[in-house]
């Protein structure tokens, strides 16, 4: 069983921040969009994106710890529970291939309802007098769908039990554990009475670097060190696709502006919220000496400390 603990590297005891850390470090390590064509990067990101689902979820992550749910966020059967209802090894439960498995669920389905086959009480709700009759069972599927799938909204495949593969349409501005209902792909029904439904409950895979809070989105957004002192218009990513951005002259790393309408839809308001962008000015990446020399000779005679409200505290 995986242990998302593991994958994430952190321990058992590991705090909320610890943990967030983590995933956004391997996140950004694994990220498809920072490793394209890579399988492996690709499958390693799904599974550190399902374990932050499990850790960073407060009550998951108890079930887990409590045996009740597996790492993947499935549940875990009751511990005896199959081996009670059904009488013990040899009788309507038996061991196959090192998988415990169900002969005769007819019985125990009677037992829970009040019917039993062929006599007995008269029918219970959903049973036929010749034996167990109903409509088909619900089933639970976990899908994990591309960040920019969900907010611009889309198609994405889900294999199901019987290895039949569907293109469900996901709605723009769906929301990380969403669930999803297609009506009818469940669990036949018994004796000709309609199929159950399934029930898709969505993840949503981080970005590298779109950061959702709420139907927000927030951009850690590079300039140079002339677009951050002149001043300029700047290409900056939403989920919308790009749109020019004004940088006001003077902006210093952690400015923050705001690009109205460009964040997520709210399905309930039917409103979009905002993106914010932060400025992070980046110096050029190899050495430059016209830079240095210019600087040298700007600083020389000026009164310049960016520290001066720290000092009483030093």
């Amino acid at each position: 069983m995986t242990d998302p603990y593991s994958v994430l590297g952190v321990p058992r005891t590991a705090s909320e921040d610890d943990i967030r850390k983590a995933f956004r470090k391997l996140a950004k390590k694994h990220h498809p969009d920072l490793n394209p064509g890579d399988k492996a990067a690709e499958a390693k990101f799904k599974e550190i994106g399902q374990a932050n689902d499990i850790l960073s979820d407060a009550d998951k992550r108890r079930r887990f710890d409590a045996g009740e749910i597996d790492g993947t966020g499935q549940e875990m059967p009751p511990r005896g529970f199959y081996r009670d209802q059904a009488g013990g090894r040899g009788g309507k439960y038996e061991h196959a291939g090192g998988h415990e498995s169900f002969v005769d669920m007819g019985g125990i389905f009677s037992e829970m309802f009040g019917q039993r086959r062929g006599g007995g009480p008269g029918p219970g709700p959903g049973f036929g007098g010749d034996g167990f009759d109903m409509g088909g069972m619900p089933v639970t599927y976990s899908l994990r769908v591309p960040f920019l799938v969900a907010a611009r909204g889309g198609k994405q495949r889900v294999t199901l039990p019987d290895g039949k593969t569907l293109d469900i349409d996901v709605p723009e501005g769906t929301t990380d554990g969403q669930t999803l209902r297609l009506k009818g792909q469940g669990m036949p029904g018994s004796q000709g009475r309609p199929a159950g439904d399934a029930y898709v409950e969505i993840h949503v895979d981080p970005h590298a670097f779109f950061q959702p809070r709420d139907n927000d989105i927030h951009v850690d957004l590079p300039v140079t060190v002339t677009e951050a002192a002149l001043g300029g218009k700047v290409k900056v990513p939403t989920v919308g696709g790009a749109v020019m951005l004004n940088v006001p002259a003077g902006s210093n790393t952690g400015t923050s502006l705001r690009l109205k309408g460009r964040g997520l839809l709210d399905r309930k308001s039917g409103q979009r919220g905002d993106q914010y962008v932060k400025l992070k000015v980046v110096l050029p990446e190899a050495p430059d000496d016209k830079l240095k020399q210019f600087l040298e000779g700007w600083e020389a005679g000026r009164a310049y400390d960016p520290r001066k409200e720290m000092e009483q505290f030093t």
